[in-house]
């Protein structure tokens, strides 16, 4: 009866935009007890408190889902500033570059901007996202559309954030410094104002460098939270968080020839040295009330609202010979502003009862999002050719003489018979204000109900039965159009959810499981409404779950996503039916593999196509692996050692049949990381990170052919961690 009953409380919690932490049981075995929000993790068993007290201890071997769960110990330990840190060493997932000014995670073979959340809350503006106050991050492979609604197309990145404690004081910092010349500040602090309420406050300051010219930055975030007991069997939690970030906007560098990217361009950054910067400010609040109504039935109501405030501006490579013009480059830019108001409300109970010998464990919910979302576009207009064009070429140098606009362009020095670039170019000027490319405001309203119930049938035998029903309606008013004319499309869709899980004996679980959710036609971010159905994605697999000594668990997954989308043909009337194929199986060993060894292991294995069989996709490395080992030499000291391996990935779609040879590709790296910790005192500790131990010379990501992103070379962060 017990299998998936914390997954039941899990979608509670994320689809009524919860701030409880921790839907899912983590994998560190550590033998430490964490007191958390409303869960207590001993080991790699889920607990629910006595706030929450619906279900015994489950599991994490009885959950019919390939997951991964980052705890904030093990981010601090580990060193990751950033969610791009954590995917690094994540099984099945990899990063994209974002444009350099957002998230992007790519799931089984699926890149996406907004499958993001907190507590549960759809987190879908393009920017990246701190951890500073984060408990845990929860990473779910496949469709999710359940739990979460549309999109989560390949999987969905959730953060855990941190939240008021009414049983201890205590005040946790933290102070970093990199050898690139960042710093960081963090403090989190916790006062207990009475038996029935505390307040929680978590801030962070970041102060950005890295090894390539003109970048740097400043992030802010705080957030307070309340916790109020308002009877024994209620409780209600408040947060606010404010943050304000600013950097630099770094999009890479351009492929040669061969189609990788050119080395000896390392250092070159194909942007502009003032303009290229990105900002965001967000203020969100969050309320969650929950209300136990006996020991076996509860209800949870949540509400949030976030205002979100993004522009960047930048300018990057969209062109480059090296045969013909080996010294020249072509860059193109513009300005995106985006202002976004998100409100989200939901409720759900959750229930225990029998059917004769049948045990079952029901979730029923609704949901309500009302986002508004304005956005603009200019592009670039260069003096030289009259302001009519958004492409200028640059001779490429240290700072491609490109600063603030103003720098010297070759547009009209090419050979009209050869193509060949020569002369000492012209000044030239750019001018955002000469082309607005995109002015649209949307308006999109979404409403949900689902329910999802978990059988017990035997001992040996759990199974999982689901759906959810969403009505996503959106219109959108093109302001740069002659008469401003408005658009709109509502598409409705039921998403359907089946697992079952046979357990041969207690340690070993074996399941079926399968999902389905959509992506509407706007897509992510609201473009534009379209004419035609939502794509749709598929999720078959099955998998293997076996804790085979204590502490120390192995899982063991195959899949397959399948996408279908309608696409019109170039005459714009008869429609074709494409998607993608995207199939494999992932491994994942996590736990103490003696008192003072600790592993955490994961190997990737991922091909697809177009199901016509036309292309392969673009970032889709076939192998992926990463191993951390964390090793206590004595009771204050210990050291770590971990590789990331990630294999060559193409990054555009290659059509299949074609010479791969010189196919824009990101070639196949290894990245070393090392750590050494000290404890000063039980409240005190110092330790070293290091990354990129042999300084290899490595581009992980790419968003386009001429930006590939240049890999951190050898570098160290000291950080000094306290408790009072």
């Amino acid at each position: 009866m017990n299998c998936l009953k914390s997954r039941l409380l899990s979608a509670a919690t994320f689809t009524a935009l919860i701030a409880s932490p921790g839907a899912f049981a983590q994998t560190s075995a550590d033998a430490e007890t964490l007191v958390q929000d409303e869960v207590v993790v001993v080991g790699q068993y889920l607990f629910s408190d006595q706030v929450n007290a619906l279900k015994a201890p489950t599991p994490i071997i009885d959950v019919p889902q390939s997951l991964s769960i980052v705890t904030a110990d093990q981010i601090s330990e580990r060193g990751f500033v950033s969610v791009g840190d954590i995917i690094d060493y994540t099984v099945g997932v990899n990063n994209s570059q974002g444009e350099g000014h957002r998230d992007a995670v790519v799931f089984r073979g699926i890149r996406s901007t907004a499958a993001f959340f907190v507590d549960g809350v759809r987190d879908d503006v393009q920017y990246y996202r701190p951890l500073y106050n984060v408990e845990q991050v929860e990473i779910l492979r496949g469709p999710n559309a359940l739990l979460f609604g549309r999109g989560g197309t390949g999987g969905v990145l959730n953060r855990v954030t941190k939240k008021a404690d009414l049983d201890e004081r205590f005040t946790g910092y933290s102070v970093g410094l990199d050898t690139f010349g960042g710093y960081d500040v963090s403090v989190d602090s916790n006062f207990v104002v009475s038996d029935t309420a505390a307040l929680r406050i978590n801030a962070y300051y970041e102060r950005l460098e890295n090894h390539r010219d003109f970048f740097d930055g400043d992030n802010f975030g705080i957030n307070p939270t309340a916790r109020f007991a308002l009877t024994p069997q209620t409780t209600l939690d408040l947060s606010l968080e404010y943050i304000d970030q600013e950097r630099f906007v770094d999009r890479g560098i351009p492929t040669g020839s061969d189609g990788k990217p050119v080395e000896a361009f390392e250092d070159i950054v194909f942007g502009d040295a003032e303009l290229n910067t990105t900002t965001h400010e967000a203020t969100i609040l969050r309320a969650q009330l929950q209300h136990e109504f006996s020991d076996t039935f509860k209800g949870i109501v949540t509400a949030s609202y976030g205002d979100y405030d993004k522009a960047y501006t930048n300018f990057y490579a969209s062109g480059y010979n090296q045969a013909l013009n080996p010294g020249f480059v072509t860059l193109d830019g513009y300005v995106d502003t985006t202002q976004r108001e998100n409100f989200v409300l939901s409720g759900n109970l959750v229930g225990e009862f029998d059917t004769g010998s049948i045990s079952h464990t029901l979730i029923a919910g609704a949901e309500y999002i009302d986002t508004n979302n304005d956005n603009d576009r200019f592009n670039a207009r260069w003096s030289t050719n009259g302001f009519t064009d958004d492409n200028e070429i640059f001779a490429i140098q240290r700072n491609l003489g490109l600063r603030g606009g103003v720098g010297t362009g070759f547009n009209n020095f090419v050979d009209p018979v050869t193509g060949v670039i020569s002369g000492n170019g012209e000044s030239t000027i750019n001018d955002f204000r000469r082309n607005l490319n995109d002015n649209t405001e949307s308006e999109v309203q979404v409403y949900s109900v689902f329910v999802q119930d978990q059988i017990e049938l035997s001992p040996m035998f759990d199974l999982v039965l689901g759906g959810r029903f969403d009505s996503f309606d959106q219109s959108t008013t093109n302001l740069a159009a002659d008469g401003t004319p408005t658009t709109s499309r509502t598409d409705e869709k039921f998403s359907p959810r089946a697992g079952l899980i046979f357990k041969p004996q207690e340690n070993i679980s074996i399941y079926a499981a399968y999902s389905e959710t959509f992506l509407p036609r706007s897509g992510e971010q609201f473009a534009s409404t379209g004419s035609l159905d939502p794509d749709e994605f598929e999720n078959a697999e099955i998998g293997v779950k076996w804790d085979f000594q204590p502490g120390l668990s192995l899982t063991a997954a195959y899949f397959q996503n399948d996408e279908t989308r309608a696409a019109r043909d170039d005459a714009g009337e008869d429609m074709e039916i494409r998607g993608t194929e995207i199939e494999g199986f992932e491994v994942q060993l996590q736990g103490q593999v003696t008192e003072q060894l600790f592993v955490t292991a994961g190997y990737s294995y991922l091909e697809g196509e177009t199901d016509n069989g036309r292309e392969l996709p673009r970032e889709l490395p076939e192998n992926m692996f990463s191993i951390w080992g964390a090793y206590q030499i004595t009771d204050k000291f210990g050291v770590g050692l971990g590789a990331t391996y990630q294999d060559e990935s193409f990054i555009t779609d290659l059509d299949i049949g074609t010479d791969a040879s010189n196919h824009p590709t990101l070639p196949s790296y290894t990245r070393f990381d090392a750590a050494a910790y000290y404890d000063i005192s039980d409240d005190l500790r110092i330790q070293l990170n290091v990354e990129n131990l042999t300084d290899e010379l490595y581009f992980p990501t790419a968003d386009s052919t001429h930006q590939a992103t240049v890999g951190a070379p050898l570098n160290a962060k000291i950080t000094l961690t306290g408790r009072f």
